[in-house]
């Protein structure tokens, strides 16, 4: 810490032994500062805000939406500052003044870029934001023009969003009817077309895909066909079984003879073995001997017992409706069949018609798909145009105008005039200290034994005589007066700058 501030001693020792060097440094600094401040022309900023309103109830109805709507105002707020609205702005204010070729008219653009900004404040809000600090313009006529340019900003910004939009959407409108009618020509020249080969070729009506389309209908139903048919014949089969299953007459006690007695043995035999006896037993053997003798007389009786069965008269009614639906349905798969072999059969013969008859059904939807959408975007465009003419779904209002600069807003000269004091202070202190490093004195005893490693027996003090004394009062009276006339001279700027900005305001 001790040699820290014998370092600082040392410093502050070198620069005062070096005052009137540094002094001079400090003055040629800030004067040659000062005056490069003082050659800085005031430059005078202008601001305006503006509002846009997109909140409309019919404008979302009819799909204007806040979304499509607000990337409408950013694209406006991109392209406001693009080249073609600067050299709108150029033209119509003084800066256009001596414009003669696009070379200049390019300088102007781009210098004009660099002192307009816009910016977005929130979601509806924008600040428009234009300086103007023109060496060959005065403080007034510089606050003018920054002025002007704002407002010619807000009325490009206004035709952007109004007129523009309007115009755009007169523009679509007209090409939209342009095309429309070339679509409608061309589309009665393709049904033209389409109407002369199905007259002359009849059954390609539709073009290939729609004898596709039949070709897989028909075979669709021939399988649902084909199913219903085996079904049918499958519940024909059971009905045969049970017929063949079913007596045509009923055996009754009062009929008498052998088909009854063959009943009542099979009834006895069933009884038996539902008791669990076996065909070995002596019963069953006897039974079913009995039951085989019967069979044969009931046999050579040929029926001529017994009444009319009815469930056998009701099979045999069924039977004949199932045939006649098996009948039927083997008709119609026979008919299924033959119309996709002919279609096919039509397909392999004429592969050549078949495409020309795809191509003109293709050409002729494709056609008459554009001129609908075409159309339903006509009349969208059209309701949007109403829409956004009567009810301004863009609603735009100033709620700043562009104000007029009283005071510069550059540059900023009392902090300028302040860091050239500091920087000819920091220039003439640094440049004594330097000039100090370069010598071969010490400064304090303390240096002389580090450097040399020797003790030091003592030091020398200044002496001066009454006379000495006298002069080095004077020179400090003079080195006072020059220091403090840096500070008057600071002062003095100072003070008129801020009586400049009074009277501007």
């Amino acid at each position: 810490m001790n040699l820290l501030l014998e370092e600082v001693r040392a410093a502050i020792w070198s620069v005062w032994n070096r005052r009137w060097l540094a002094l001079g440094i400090a003055w040629a600094v800030c004067l040659a500062g000062w005056l490069a401040v003082a050659l800085i022309p005031n430059s005078y900023a202008s601001e305006a805000r503006i509002f846009v309103q997109l909140d409309d109830v019919l404008a979302e109805q009819i799909g204007i939406g806040t979304a499509s709507r607000q990337r409408g105002i950013e694209r406006v707020r991109q392209t406001l500052v693009s080249a073609v609205n600067l050299e709108k702005v150029v033209r119509s204010t003084s800066l256009g003044d001596g414009i003669t070729d696009a070379s200049d008219m390019e300088r102007a653009v781009e210098a004009l870029s660099k002192d307009i900004k816009v910016t977005s404040e929130g979601e509806n809000m924008f600040e428009i934001t234009a300086s103007s600090g023109r060496r060959n313009l005065s403080d007034s006529e510089n606050a003018l023009l920054a002025q002007t340019i704002v407002q010619r900003m807000i009325d490009i910004f206004r035709e952007e969003n109004l007129g523009g939009a309007r115009g755009d959407m007169a523009s679509s409108i007209d090409f939209i009817n342009e095309q429309l009618a070339q679509r409608q020509r061309e589309l009665e020249e393709a049904e033209q077309r389409r109407l002369e080969f199905e007259a002359l070729h009849p059954e390609l009506i539709g073009g290939t895909a729609a004898l596709q389309q039949s070709l897989n209908a028909s075979r669709a139903e021939l399988r649902s066909v084909e199913a219903d048919l085996a079904a049918a014949e499958s519940a024909l089969a059971a009905i045969d079984g049970q017929i063949a299953s079913t007596p045509r007459t009923l055996l009754t006690a009062e009929g008498g003879g052998p088909r009854v007695l063959l009943a009542q043995a099979e009834a006895t035999l069933s009884q038996y073995r539902a008791q669990g006896l076996t065909d070995q037993h002596p019963d069953v053997v006897t039974i079913t001997r009995q039951i085989a003798t019967l069979r044969e007389r009931a046999a050579a009786d040929n029926g001529a017992t017994g009444t009319q069965n009815p469930a056998y008269t009701s099979l045999v009614t069924m039977r004949a409706q199932r045939l006649a639906s098996v009948q039927a349905l083997q008709s119609r798969a026979a008919a299924l069949r033959a119309e996709i072999s002919s279609v096919m059969a039509s397909q392999s013969r004429e592969p050549g018609v078949s495409a020309e008859a795809q191509r003109i059904s293709r050409d002729y939807e494709v056609l008459r798909t554009q001129y609908e959408e075409l159309l339903r975007d006509r009349e969208q465009l059209r309701l949007r145009g109403q829409v956004e003419t009567e009810r301004s779904a863009v609603q735009f209002e100033v709620v700043d105008p562009p104000s007029t600069p009283r005071k510069p807003a550059a540059p900023n000269r009392p902090l300028l005039l302040f860091g050239v004091l500091i920087l000819g202070l920091g220039a003439g202190a640094g440049t004594a200290f330097a000039l100090s490093k370069l010598g071969s004195t010490f400064s304090t005893a303390s240096q002389l034994e580090r450097t040399f490693d020797l003790p030091v027996i003592g030091t020398v003090s200044h002496a001066l005589t009454v006379a000495g004394k006298e002069v080095a009062a004077r020179r400090m009276k003079y080195f006072a007066a020059a220091s403090g006339g840096l500070g008057v001279v600071f002062v003095v700027l100072l003070g008129l700058e801020i009586a400049q900005r009074g009277l501007m305001a």
